[in-house]
């Protein structure tokens, strides 16, 4: 156990007592000041510290280590004088120098933490605790480090209130004042000491989504004194700092030389203390400049600069900042963070997520927006419908939300768990639709994939299949979905081997399937295999009185696509609206209220009356004019289709692109409107 005198009860010595007396390998033997009224004084004497005001009475051969701690050259050379020949005399100066490049690395970390805030792979791997809480103060995420320094597992934070688990804790007081707070002292419940920094989380929007805290045990704070004060032995003492931290870190001189790397840095660069130590600090650089050499020439720190380093070309994040000391620049510190990893695990995120986004149904009831008395018993069918395993029947008009009403049934069921697929009856031509529905066996057609292929009945199994515009479907494969409505097997195109399967089939269909039973185009025994369980979505004009909840819905959702800060519509904008019958429901009103926050200035948050496009009234009358001079001349066959061409497209905006609507018009089928679309590349 060493004794420590600290001479000097100021700011610094008052750091000095903190510091010390959290440290078990040493115990403050006094603290001398000439001046009665010292902050340190009290602050020693509140922690039991013998106290006095001549440091020659305190000299003798029990003190190991003397901390100067008042600035003073000539106390310093007296000190060195009078001491003990065991007794180290240490500079404040030392001590600042340590302060500051824990305080840098403590900026530092704090950086790559809110960086890589939603990457919990990475924050499980630094040795500071850090929690988050949400808008509504309850815990989302504590690392490992914050399990051993509050002295509880994760799954027992998660989900709490954050005073439940840290008694005291100040992130809703952050969380209120949207000011962060930075290296505060905290003890736990556990008697734990520790320096936190507490930030609130707000987004892009400006608006606050939580806050979180780092925290650091400052019992782990490494000795600050070693047997001398010469130069190489204060080298040794910052490399014992250097070389435990995780972080790449590098060291030049005041030429620019570097002096010192550690493992971490070997580890991320590829370059050893050979390739840097005697070499200029620009050895390392593959591309950028040399912050070393810019820190050296400024004097002042630079943050997060990218640059890529080593033979690895390395894509890294860098920090460095000076060390001045009495006013002269020493050399610079530099730390080097891998962002080419963070990338990396980022990429897979966005992968992993956009896969599981195919497979998973995205919405429940909740994000079905209205209030209505039609929309709730569409709601309540369709929740009773989201209960049994019965084969579900979405009707409704084009634009009125079926395919929403599937993915909530799916997450409302037992399968939610499982594979949601989603197959537009209609737009895949008629002769792969089975391919694609049942699957083939190799060799089944030309151009067979080898070893044949699942079809999307069976990708499904123990899931659900969307079979939307079900109206559409041939009287073959009307045939075929019966028998796997009947029997619960498929049979893959170019096999007679029945395979069984398990899925809950939903279907939609804006089809008057009552009408097409008299027509002899739906087959009758499949129209009451799929009707049992009937659910009517009602058009935007059934259910007008939503439109103010569907719009409010819609800003927030285009704000966050297109990036604006739209906040509501006026009142006369919102009657004007109302008084429109929508004919294509609410796919047509998402149109209207796009294009309306498109053409808004960028400064504006009212969308007014005069933002809204001119809406016409659907008609079915058809114009025609083939005196056109550009259609003079021309071959009979290309003279219509170029004519034909510019029919379907205008039929297709006076009906706001609903496809289904502008087969009716044309009276053609939903699939040959597919095809010309794709012929005449009409988008």
């Amino acid at each position: 156990m060493k004794r420590i005198l600290i001479v000097g009860a100021g700011k610094g010595g008052s750091a000095l007592i903190d510091i010390l007396t959290n440290t078990d390998r040493m115990i403050i033997a006094g603290v001398i000041d000439q001046n009665p009224d010292a902050k340190g004084l009290a602050v020693a004497s509140e922690k039991g510290i013998p106290t006095g005001f001549n440091y020659t009475d305190w000299i003798n051969s029990d003190i190991d280590i003397i901390v100067e701690a008042t600035g003073d050259e000539e106390v310093l050379d007296d000190l060195l004088e009078k001491r003990s020949k065991k007794t180290v005399v240490i500079p404040g100066s030392v001590a600042y120098i340590i302060s500051e490049l824990m305080e840098e690395k403590e900026t530092l970390l704090e950086r790559l933490k809110l960086q890589a805030s939603n990457q919990e792979l990475i924050l499980n791997n630094i040795h500071d605790g850090m929690i988050v809480i949400g808008d509504r103060e309850t815990v989302q995420f504590a690392n490992k480090s914050a399990e051993r320094i509050i002295g509880a597992a994760k799954e027992h934070v998660t989900g709490q209130n954050i005073k439940h688990v840290i008694s005291g804790s100040r992130l809703p007081n952050v969380m209120r004042t949207r000011r962060k707070e930075v290296n505060q002292k905290h003890v736990l419940e556990n008697g734990k000491k520790v320096i936190t920094t507490r930030i609130p989380i707000i987004n892009a929007e400006d608006r606050l989504v939580g806050a979180f805290a780092v925290f650091k045990d400052i019992t782990e704070v490494m000795n600050l004194a070693e047997e001398n004060t010469d130069l190489k032995e204060i080298k040794t003492m910052l490399e014992a700092i250097i070389y435990s931290s995780d972080e790449a870190i590098s060291v030049a001189d005041e030429k620019g030389t570097g002096i010192m790397i550690n493992p971490a840095y070997t580890r991320i660069t590829g370059l050893k203390e050979s390739d840097i130590i005697g070499k200029p600090a620009n050895a390392d650089i593959y591309e950028g400049e040399s912050m070393h050499m810019k820190v050296l020439q400024t004097r002042r720190t630079v943050r997060g600069v990218r640059m890529k380093v080593g033979p690895a070309r390395k894509d890294v994040m860098v920090n460095v900042a000076p060390v001045i000391v009495d006013g002269k620049i020493k050399g610079s510190v530099g730390i080097l963070h891998d962002v080419s990893e963070i990338k990396s695990l980022t990429s897979e995120l966005k992968r992993a997520r956009q896969i599981i986004r195919n497979l998973e149904a995205k919405y429940t009831f909740d994000d079905i927006v209205g209030s209505s008395q039609e929309l709730k018993i569409a709601l309540e069918q369709a929740k009773v419908g989201a209960k049994t395993p019965a084969t579900v029947l979405l009707r409704g008009k084009s634009g009125t939300g079926k395919e929403l009403f599937a993915h909530a049934i799916h997450n409302e069921s037992d399968r939610k768990h499982n594979k949601f697929i989603r197959v537009n009856c209609a737009a895949i031509a008629e002769n792969i639709l089975e391919s694609e529905l049942f699957g083939h066996e190799e060799g089944a057609f030309t151009g067979a994939k080898q070893g044949g292929k699942k079809g999307l009945f069976e990708e499904a199994n123990l899931g659900s299949i969307f079979l939307d515009e079900i109206g559409e479907l041939s009287h073959h494969m009307q045939a075929k979905l019966l028998r796997v409505l009947q029997e619960g097997e498929i049979i893959r195109v170019g096999s007679t081997d029945p395979v069984s399967i398990d899925v809950r089939v939903i279907a939609a269909t804006n089809v008057n399937l009552e009408k097409a039973i008299m027509n002899n185009t739906f087959r009758e025994d499949l129209y009451y295999r799929m009707n049992r369980l009937p659910v009517h979505i009602p058009s935007l004009h059934e259910r007008i009185d939503d439109l103010p909840d569907l719009i409010e819905h819609l800003i927030q959702k285009i704000n966050q696509d297109y990036g604006r800060n739209v906040k509501a519509i006026e009142k006369t904008a919102c009657d004007c609206l109302q008084r429109y019958h929508w004919p294509g429901n609410v796919r047509e009103l998402e149109n209207v209220i796009s294009r309306a926050m498109i053409y808004m200035d960028m400064n504006e948050e009212i969308i007014k009356q005069k933002h809204i496009p001119e809406l016409h009234t659907h008609t079915t009358e058809q114009h025609t004019d083939l005196d056109e001079p550009h259609l003079h001349n021309r071959a009979l066959k290309n003279a219509m289709e170029e004519y034909e061409q510019r029919y379907i497209r205008s039929v297709l905006e006076e009906n706001n692109y609903n496809k289904t609507n502008t087969a009716n018009d044309l009276n053609i089928s939903i699939r040959n409107l597919y095809y010309k679309l794709d012929k005449y590349n009409i988008d």
